[in-house]
C-alpha cells in the first residue's frame, strides 16, 4: 500500500470519528456514577404542568417523569420544593405554593402531602431524592395580591429587598439566616430525603444601572470589611450554618450546591478559568464555591456548565477541566443544559451528539463523578433522537451514585436470606432486616449463563429495591423471565450514606 493510500485511509477514519461524534466510538459503562435531573416547579416549568391541574393529573405527570428517567437509567431527581418563599409541603414557616394548588396558601384538594408522596415514589424506583430550595428569592414578581397573608413579605417586610422586579430576603440579616436555617431543618427532620440542594441564586444576578439596596445592613454589620467581602461572608456564614443544621439532625443527608458555572475569569484572577463570562460566582453573586469545598461545608458541587463543548467565551471543555483541577474533598458533578438542544443561538446545540459527547468528556476526568440535566421536560417525549443515543450508549446500563468522600465507610451487615419462593411468575426473596446498618436499598446482580458475578460490571445490575425503614423484614420479587436469563445472582445493601456492602451469592432452589 502506498503512503498516499495510507494517509487517505487515516483521513477517512478520522473524518468518520468526527462525523459520528465521540459518543459513537466510546464504549464505557461505569458502575458508579451520579445521573440526576432537575424537576423545576417555579412557574410550572416542569411540574405540575399547570397550577390548576387536578391532584390525579399532577400525580400521573410526576410518575411519567420518574418512569421516563428510570428507563433512561438515571438515579437521582432534584425536585424544587421551595422557589419563592413557598412550600410544596405542609409547613409552619411558609404557605402552600400556588404553583401546586393554583392559589398560594391553599392546600391540595383532595389533600395529600406532595413532598412525602414524591419522595416515596422516587425511592420506589431507586432514585435519590434531592430536595431543592431557593433560599433567598421571596417573590417572582411584585404582584402581592397573589400571595398568601402568611407569606414572609407580609410577616417580615423589614427582611425584604426589592431588586429587578422581584423581592429577596436580605442575606445580611442574622434573623433572616436563622429563619432560613429553620426552613431547611423542618424539611430535614420531617422527610426522608437524601439531600438538600441549593442552586445558583445567592445574591441576585446583577442588573445594569440598578443597585441591590443593602446599604443600611452594611452600615450596621459591615464590621470594617469592604462591600464585596462582606456580602461573600454573609453567604459563607449561611452555607456553613445550613451544613451544620443538616448534619446535626441527619448526618447521612447530603448538602449539595449547584453554582453558576464560572467561579472567576482569569482576567480577574490568575487562578480563574479561561473564560470571558459577563458575571461570575465570586465577583457578582458573592458566592465562593472553592471556599465551601475547602472547608467541607458541602458534600457535592454541581456547577452549571450550560454551554457547548467549544463555546467561544465559556467552553464546557475548558470549564470541566478547570473544575476538575479545583475540586477539594467533595463529590463533583457537572450540570448540563438539555433545554438548549436544537433551541439556542449557539448552533452547536443542533448537533444531537452534543449532550452525549459532554457525558463522555465528563467521564474522562477521574475526579468527576457524574452529571445532572436541566430540566426534566426536555426528555419527556422530546428529543427522542438524543435520548436514544444516550440510552444506547452512555446510559445503556444502570449505575449507582457514589457516597460522598466524608461518608465513606465499610458496611458491616451483608444480606441474609431467610427464604426464597418461586411461583409461576416471580422469584420472591425474604431477607432479614440488618441490626447495625440503616439500609436504603437492596441491589440485585445477575450474571449471564457464560459469566461470573462481577460487582464492577454495570451490565449485571438488575434492579435496586427500596427498603422501607419501618419494616421488620425485607421482601422483593424478581420476574421469572429475568431468572431464566441468568445463571448466578448476588445481593448487596446500600446504606443511607450511599455505601455498598459486600455481596452474598445466591443459589436458587432447584425446580421439582
Amino acid at each position: 500500500m502506498t503512503k498516499n493510500k495510507v494517509l487517505l485511509l487515516l483521513f477517512i477514519l478520522l473524518l468518520s470519528i468526527i462525523t459520528n461524534g465521540i459518543a459513537q466510538k466510546k464504549d464505557h459503562y461505569p458502575k458508579n456514577e451520579f445521573r440526576g435531573v432537575w424537576i423545576a416547579t417555579v412557574v410550572n416549568i416542569d411540574w405540575p404542568k399547570k397550577s390548576n391541574d387536578s391532584v390525579a393529573k399532577q400525580k400521573a405527570d410526576y410518575l411519567q417523569i420518574l418512569d421516563t428517567y428510570q428507563k433512561l437509567n438515571y438515579n437521582a431527581v432534584i425536585v424544587q420544593i421551595r422557589s419563592v418563599g413557598d412550600a410544596f409541603y405542609p409547613s409552619e414557616l411558609a404557605p402552600w405554593s400556588r404553583f401546586l394548588t393554583g392559589k398560594e396558601g391553599k392546600a391540595p384538594t383532595p389533600y395529600y402531602d406532595a413532598l412525602e408522596w414524591m419522595i416515596e415514589e422516587a425511592h420506589k424506583r431507586g432514585f435519590e431524592f434531592h430536595a431543592w430550595l431557593n433560599p433567598y428569592r421571596a417573590t417572582f414578581d411584585l404582584n402581592k395580591a397573589q400571595l398568601s397573608p402568611n407569606h414572609d413579605i407580609f410577616k417580615y417586610p423589614q427582611w425584604m429587598i426589592t431588586y429587578g422586579g422581584k423581592m429577596y430576603y436580605n442575606p445580611a440579616l442574622p434573623e433572616v439566616q436563622n429563619h432560613l436555617v429553620k426552613v431547611v431543618e423542618e424539611v430535614v427532620m420531617k422527610y426522608d430525603i437524601d439531600a438538600i440542594h441549593f442552586d445558583d441564586y445567592f445574591y441576585p444576578y446583577k442588573i445594569k444601572g440598578e443597585e441591590f439596596n443593602d446599604a443600611d445592613s452594611f452600615k450596621k454589620y459591615g464590621n470594617g470589611m469592604n462591600l464585596e467581602d462582606w456580602r461573600r461572608n454573609n453567604v459563607t456564614t449561611f452555607v456553613k450554618s445550613i451544613h451544620s443544621a443538616i448534619k446535626n439532625h441527619k448526618p447521612w443527608v447530603q448538602f449539595g450546591i449547584s453554582p453558576f458555572g464560572v467561579w472567576r475569569n482569569k482576567s480577574m484572577d490568575p487562578k480563574g478559568s479561561d473564560t470571558q463570562s459577563g458575571q461570575t460566582n465570586y465577583d457578582d453573586l458573592y458566592a465562593d464555591p472553592i471556599l465551601w469545598m475547602q472547608n467541607k461545608w458541602i458534600d457535592y458541587l454541581l456547577p452549571q456548565l450550560y454551554w457547548s463543548i467549544d463555546h467561544k467565551t465559556a467552553s464546557y471543555a475548558k470549564l470541566l477541566k478547570w473544575w476538575s483541577e479545583n475540586t477539594n474533598g467533595v463529590n463533583l458533578y457537572m450540570g448540563n443544559s438539555t433545554y438548549k438542544i436544537k433551541g439556542d443561538s449557539d448552533k452547536k446545540w443542533n448537533n444531537i451528539h452534543e449532550i452525549p459527547n459532554q457525558i463522555d468528556l465528563t467521564r474522562s476526568y477521574a475526579n468527576v463523578q457524574g452529571n445532572a440535566f436541566y430540566s426534566a421536560k426536555w426528555f419527556i417525549n422530546n428529543h427522542q433522537d438524543v435520548t436514544q443515543l444516550i440510552q444506547n450508549h452512555q446510559y445503556k446500563y444502570p449505575a449507582i451514585p457514589l457516597p460522598v468522600p466524608n461518608s465513606k465507610h465499610v458496611v458491616i451487615d451483608t444480606p441474609v436470606v431467610n427464604k426464597i419462593e418461586i411461583d409461576s411468575v416471580n422469584c420472591t426473596f425474604t431477607l432479614q432486616m440488618p441490626l447495625n446498618t440503616k439500609i436504603r436499598y437492596v441491589v440485585v446482580y445477575g450474571a449471564k449463563r457464560d459469566s461470573k458475578i462481577d460487582l464492577q460490571d454495570a451490565s449485571q445490575i438488575m434492579k435496586k429495591y427500596f427498603v422501607d425503614p419501618k419494616a421488620t423484614i425485607i421482601n422483593f420479587s424478581i420476574p421469572l423471565s429475568d431468572v431464566d436469563k441468568n445463571k448466578a445472582f448476588a445481593l448487596t445493601f446500600i446504606d443511607f450514606y450511599g455505601n455498598e456492602s459486600k455481596e452474598i451469592i445466591i443459589d436458587l432452589p432447584k425446580e421439582d
